[in-house]
């Protein structure tokens, strides 16, 4: 079974949307589990206290060092063997997430997602405890649940069982480091707007060139950085032919 614990000040706001669809049959059938931890719970004072000023001042919150090592060394007391999941934290200075990541993730036994809230974590808990940062894009939310719920949707519908078509995980964006091709299906037209022949051709073979080629026409248009990560790796590519 593929397991999350997840670190937070509002465990009720999971499994949330997790709860229900692909993840929410999987869930209910075994093949993953979700601890919501309330970190609160592991406070060190009878008023539940788990942040404090910022040293040096300026405005907003910390999370407290104490109060989080106690939360994460928990789980690891409770665990036999020793847990063996990598420890995430959202945050908006993490790396960004690419499906490589979350594939690695997926093909692991879970992992823990500490949650932040306020102006962040004490600098020393992310690495006494070997958190690795992660972030979803270059925003700011107002705390890590619904980075972590993100996080958790795109692990679990890798797992297998947890899809219909395992080409389904095969065939989409980023896979291949491109992003998907345009998908069409009846009506066969829609506002004078036919499929495109091609696709009701029955030619497989043709069909999937047109799809490589659209991949590739859509990436090198919308996403330079990946387009050029792409070459990178494939070596010199020719641009995807012009079809009149």
């Amino acid at each position: 079974m593929w397991r999350a614990s997840i670190l937070t000040l509002f465990p009720e706001m999971f499994p949330g949307p997790l709860g229900i669809s692909l993840a929410g049959k999987a869930l209910a059938s075994g093949i993953w589990s979700l601890d919501a931890i309330d970190i609160r719970s592991h406070a060190t004072d009878k008023h539940g206290t788990v942040d404090d000023r910022p040293a040096g001042g300026g405005p907003g919150m910390v999370m407290k060092a104490d109060v989080l090592a106690k939360a994460l060394d928990n789980l690891a007391l409770n665990a036999i063997p020793p847990d063996p999941r990598p420890r995430l934290l959202m945050s908006p200075r993490g790396a960004p997430l690419r499906q490589e990541r979350v594939a690695q993730l997926a093909a692991g036994p879970g992992c823990v997602i500490v949650c932040a809230r306020f102006e962040g974590v004490d600098e020393r808990l992310i690495a006494a405890r070997g958190l690795e940062e992660v972030s979803l894009g270059d925003f700011v939310l107002s705390g890590g649940e619904i980075a972590a719920l993100a996080v958790l949707d795109a692990c679990v519908r890798l797992l297998p069982g947890v899809m219909g078509k395992e080409a389904s995980g095969v065939e989409e964006s980023f896979a291949d480091g491109l992003l998907e091709y345009p998908q069409y299906t009846r009506p066969a037209v829609f506002e004078g707007q036919p499929i495109p022949e091609v696709l009701t051709s029955g030619d497989h073979a043709k069909v999937a060139q047109w799809r490589r080629a659209e991949a590739e026409r859509l990436t090198k248009e919308r996403r330079p950085d990946l387009w050029a990560a792409y070459q990178a790796r494939k070596g010199p590519e020719k641009g995807p032919k012009t079809r009149g």
